[in-house]
């Protein structure tokens, strides 16, 4: 009896530091995901400062680019909300 409530303080205490690092997690890819579409951005108006005829071209690569990164991002933060209710 004693093993058996020992083991179920252990588990109790391992599920915080798991909804924890979840929490983290999604906010850590989160913020990634913001840094990530504001670099692509922030080079794509540089390119079309510098070739403003390029315009179309630039803007479907940072299009493509940005849903990329969101995508990433999305699937890191639908990980750790499994990790968190699961």
């Amino acid at each position: 009896m004693i093993s058996l409530t020992i083991i179920l303080q252990a588990v109790v205490a391992n599920m915080a530091i798991a909804k924890m690092g979840a929490g983290i997690g999604a906010g850590l890819a989160v913020i990634g995901a913001g840094i990530g579409i504001g670099n692509i951005g922030g080079g794509a108006v540089q390119a079309i400062a510098r070739q403003p005829e390029a315009i179309g071209d630039i803007r479907s690569n940072m299009i493509i680019a940005a849903a990329l990164v969101e995508g990433v991002a999305f699937f890191a933060i639908v990980v750790c909300l499994l990790i968190l209710f699961v």
